[in-house]
């Protein structure tokens, strides 16, 4: 989140949205992507207007575009605001940047900081008991609380 004074990110969901910048890391290829995201829980691969998408149960979390060489992700609307404003070189956001997508920079990005991003963006789209699962078999899980769940809807008086 952005303070209202200064364009300065905050630290995002418990982690320095800062990892990575301004070093040099491994360049990550689209192939890197695929299979870090298939490695994650009931994530599979389909067609998507002639690109791969990753899917959780049929919802998209990322995009490959392998041409350009970058990845469409689902970022929180903050994470998005963050990222693009302090590496605008690397980040950008889409014409669906409005729901969280966000395009990232596969030669250009750190890939410790993309390999949190991807986690997070399926995180963002998987049921509940299946990242419960995951953060369980791994030993406690991540150090980052799930993303806020929508409001419930109020119960009815009968």
């Amino acid at each position: 989140m952005l303070d209202a004074v200064s364009t300065n990110p905050k630290p995002l969901s418990g982690w320095d949205a800062r990892v990575g910048a301004g070093r040099l890391a491994a360049v990550l290829s689209p192939n890197d992507v695929r299979k870090l995201a298939l490695s994650l829980p009931e994530t599979e691969e389909q067609d998507h207007f002639g690109k791969p998408s990753l899917r959780v149960r049929g919802k998209i979390f990322a995009t490959l575009w392998v041409k350009e060489k970058r990845a469409v992700l689902k970022l929180s609307l903050e994470e998005q605001d963050a990222f693009v404003r302090m590496q605008p070189d690397i980040f950008a956001v889409t014409p669906w940047g409005h729901q969280g997508w966000t395009s990232v920079e596969l030669e250009r990005v750190d890939r410790a900081l993309f390999e949190k991003l991807l986690v997070e963006a399926w995180r963002r789209i998987a049921p509940k008991r299946v990242v419960a699962a995951w953060d369980t078999a791994r030993g406690g899980g991540d150090a980052r609380p799930s993303a806020p769940s929508r409001p419930r809807r109020p119960v009815r008086a009968k």
